[in-house]
């Protein structure tokens, strides 16, 4: 994936993750509207995983995998490589998901996508379920979670199945 300005030049590094913030923010404020008004579940962090499903139950990786590919929900692919070959135009600015699922336990992939930033300051990953301390979210998609809570459990139970 490149990043140019309006006249097609490539960005230089700071500016194209800055681009790239920008088009995932964007994304985020559109699939927030899918995900539908719903309370968000507590969850305890301990140390880099949230240990319990958000929901009490596995998710469905088969749900998961739309989720994950779709460009109006999860739009992974915006910035993830995943091991699903015949998808197209995939992103190169967040790490390949390729193994993920042998390196990384439930508990620590739940807390990546819920959100990244706990773990990783600097990151452009947006949250996926956090609504607090956000800034320049469109006022229909303030206190609306990303994805619902069963919606992150299917995208773990989909990533976990990404081993090598």
């Amino acid at each position: 994936m490149r990043c140019s300005d309006s006249v097609g030049q490539r960005l230089p590094g700071r500016a194209r993750l800055r681009a790239a913030g920008w088009a995932a923010a964007a994304a985020v404020g559109w699939s927030a509207l899918a995900a539908g008004a719903e309370a968000l579940r507590p969850f305890t962090v301990v140390g880099d995983t949230i240990p319990r499903s958000l929901t009490g139950r596995p998710g469905d990786p088969r749900r998961g995998r739309e989720v994950l590919l779709s460009r109006q929900l999860g739009n992974c692919l915006l910035c993830h490589r995943v091991p699903i070959p015949e998808e197209r135009f995939q992103g190169n600015l967040g790490p390949d998901l390729a193994g993920v699922g042998s390196r990384l336990s439930a508990g620590q992939i739940r807390l990546r996508i819920v959100d990244e930033g706990r773990l990783n300051p600097d990151t452009i990953m947006p949250p996926y379920y956090r609504v607090e301390g956000l800034r320049r979210v469109m006022g229909a998609y303030r206190e609306e979670p990303v994805l619902t809570a069963e919606q992150v459990e299917d995208v773990v139970a989909f990533v976990r199945t990404f081993r090598r």
